[in-house]
């Protein structure tokens, strides 16, 4: 996948069903979600889930999503207990991923997984992600449409910053609402683990399920679950009061004066994550030799902007281990 033209087209009906039937020929297409933008492929063709991964540079031990029009599809492919069916009705369509047991009739390839006897599924809300898995009739595999191991992409033009050539086409949706990936939560298991902060807080997840798990060690059972992710190219300082020289200040409430960007003013943390990946690609740029970022509160939202910053901030050399 190096030597392709990479259409980009608005997402509109005629732009929805172009990118649908090049879904199901097996070609690779990046679409928006309400979370991030997602490299989509066709979920039941091995070929088509290989081929995400060769685009993205992706460890083959880490699994991906697959996205579904609603439950009763996602039902088609992953078991869906009373208290799975009680999360999915409280958070879907939304930015939840559940990680739930294959049925014996699963379609989906196993690589989606990573040959674990789990799958991550989710039900976005996004509308143009809706028409296309209509138009496409197939469940679609998805992980963020960049490169492994750099900034997850809120716009088609991120997309076309890390994959231009290497995808089929981009379908042009807009910048994304919420602005960072999924939470994930696994109930394969007696106790519901947190295996990823995301776009819904914990907090509310627990309200359903109770009290959440960490995630153990172990190979990834959900993407996201590496050391080093989401990561820029320049070092990130974390908890910083103010940039040193070199740095560009990535800031977080009133009063930052010395900020080069700043997530949000009035230190709204939805705002702030709605901003986060576009606001630090922004800044890996080669006018700055590293990215000093400001204190993010530990609530909401706030958990999932640290769970990347700590791992955008983790040495590189980390990465090669699962």
């Amino acid at each position: 996948m190096t030597d392709l033209s990479t259409i980009v087209a608005a997402a509109e009906p005629d732009g929805i069903q172009r990118a649908a039937t090049l879904l199901r020929q097996g070609r690779l297409v990046a679409f928006p979600t309400e979370t991030v933008y997602g490299l989509g492929a066709d979920a039941t063709n091995d070929k088509a889930v290989a081929a995400i991964y060769g685009a993205k540079g992706r460890p083959d031990f880490n699994p991906l999503i697959v996205h579904f029009t609603d439950l009763d599809a996602a039902a088609e492919a992953v078991v869906f207990d009373d208290r799975a069916k009680r999360v999915a009705a409280a958070f879907w369509p939304g930015a939840l991923t559940l990680v739930l047991p294959r049925t014996k009739t699963c379609a989906i390839s196993l690589l989606t997984s990573a040959g674990l006897d789990t799958l991550a599924v989710r039900v976005p809300s996004q509308p143009v992600a809706q028409s296309l898995f209509r138009a496409t009739a197939r469940p679609i595999a998805a992980p963020s449409a960049n490169r492994s191991f750099s900034v997850s992409p809120t716009t088609a033009r991120h997309v076309t910053q890390d994959l231009s050539g290497r995808i089929d086409m981009i379908l042009d949706g807009g910048p994304c609402a919420v602005g960072l990936e999924s939470t994930v939560i696994d109930l394969s298991t007696p106790r519901p683990t947190l295996l990823r902060p995301g776009g819904i807080p914990a907090e509310d997840i627990e309200a359903v399920t109770g009290p959440l798990a960490a995630a153990g060690e172990g190979a990834p059972r959900s993407p996201g679950m590496l050391s080093r992710h989401y990561a820029p190219n320049r070092p990130v300082r974390l908890n910083a009061a103010a940039p040193r020289d070199g740095e560009a200040f990535l800031a977080f409430g009133p009063n930052s004066g010395n900020a080069t960007m700043n997530l949000s003013e009035s230190g709204n943390l939805n705002e702030a994550a709605a901003a986060f990946f576009a606001m630090l690609r922004a800044l890996d740029s080669d006018e700055f030799e590293g990215i000093a970022v400001a204190p993010i509160p530990e609530k909401g939202l706030g958990r999932a902007i640290n769970d990347r910053l700590r791992r955008a901030a983790t040495p590189e050399t980390s990465s090669e281990t699962p």
